[in-house]
């Protein structure tokens, strides 16, 4: 472990620790990667590093003062955390001016102001036009931090005022030792380092929240049973998934690794499987399912994740997602 005690990213770790030791912190980062990679814990480590009044050794926080743990629940005077209502919604303009507002004042307790932005792919049009405009007008003690999954999702020219951190998957062996550390049996571990796609942070969670995987399970038993479902009770599915739409985005994702996972097979790849505990279903499917139906479903899911990011009508996106998949008679076992 490295000696923020992140996992995963050490490269990051160790150039953000020496541009805090060196006093060359820029006045912007960008940390890129998919949900549950580690952005946020990355950026509240740098945070902590920078206002930590007691830290172990230069660029190192203790974690354990007051302004750390305060820092880590989002609560310090001189952090300012900013996102959408919810996963999937939109992060506004209204939002960015408070935060200009909260920069227009010199810190209260430490050498800094802070401003992370969480997701911040969500932002529309307006807030991140206004972002430009603060990025470029900060003052000297002012901080922003912000994530998104892609740097492709924000304008060039925010990009090109930030240090972009692209962080990257990590090996699903590595991933398994980490959990297995943290006390999960071997088995769990094993296929929670391969469902979380070489995610820490969603791995953990998999690992913490009871319902997570009962979720997963249930959304994929719901997508191989409307596989050989009638219009009229695909079009009912569509109608209840549509009311929550967190809950939609998140069965959306499940059913991406899912359909990547079908199109490795009939690719004729024998890559390690994102659900090798779906492994009896993903080969019958591959064996029912040409190249082009797999990609196709692939694609598809893809864009209506995208689609669904930025506000389309959700009832008719649901219906569209489950009325493009095939009719597949199935007699699994």
């Amino acid at each position: 472990m490295n000696a923020w005690d992140i996992f995963g990213h050490d490269w990051a770790v160790e150039m953000l620790l020496q541009h805090v030791r060196q006093g060359a912190l820029r006045h912007a980062y960008l940390f890129t990667g998919p949900a549950g990679i580690g952005r946020r814990s990355l950026a509240l480590r740098l945070a902590q590093a920078i206002q930590c009044p007691t830290p172990r050794a230069p660029g190192v926080p203790c974690r354990t003062c007051r302004t750390c743990q305060q820092i880590e629940a989002g609560q310090q005077i001189d952090l300012m955390i900013t996102q959408a209502e919810s996963e999937g919604g939109t992060l506004k303009v209204e939002q960015v001016r408070e935060v200009t507002k909260f920069l227009a004042l010199k810190p209260y307790q430490s050498s800094f102001k802070i401003v992370l932005f969480l997701r911040f792919q969500e932002a529309n049009a307006s807030a991140q036009n206004a972002l430009l405009k603060t990025l470029e007008e900060a003052p000297p003690y002012a901080l922003l931090m912000l994530t998104a999954d892609t740097a492709e999702q924000l304008l060039p020219t925010i990009v090109s005022r930030c240090e972009v951190m692209r962080l990257r998957p990590v090996r699903a062996a590595a991933l398994t030792e980490f959990l297995t550390a943290k006390g999960l049996p071997s088995e769990s571990a094993q296929l929670l380092g391969h469902l979380s796609g070489g995610r820490p942070g969603y791995a953990l969670r998999l690992a913490t929240e009871e319902n997570a995987l009962a979720f997963r399970h249930e959304k994929l038993d719901e997508l191989l049973e409307l596989l050989n479902a009638s219009l009229r009770t695909r079009f009912a599915y569509a109608e209840r998934l549509a009311k929550e739409k967190d809950a939609f985005r998140q069965a959306l994702l499940v059913w991406l690794s899912f359909w990547r996972d079908v199109l490795l097979r009939v690719a004729g790849s024998n890559a390690p499987l994102t659900n090798p505990d779906r492994a009896t279903d993903i080969e019958w499917l591959s064996e029912h399912l040409t190249f082009s139906q797999a990609r196709l479903l692939t694609e598809q899911t893809e864009q209506a994740i995208e689609r669904l990011e930025k506000n389309v009508n959700a009832r008719l996106l649901a219906e569209v997602t489950v009325m493009d998949w095939p009719k597949i008679k199935r007699a699994l076992p």
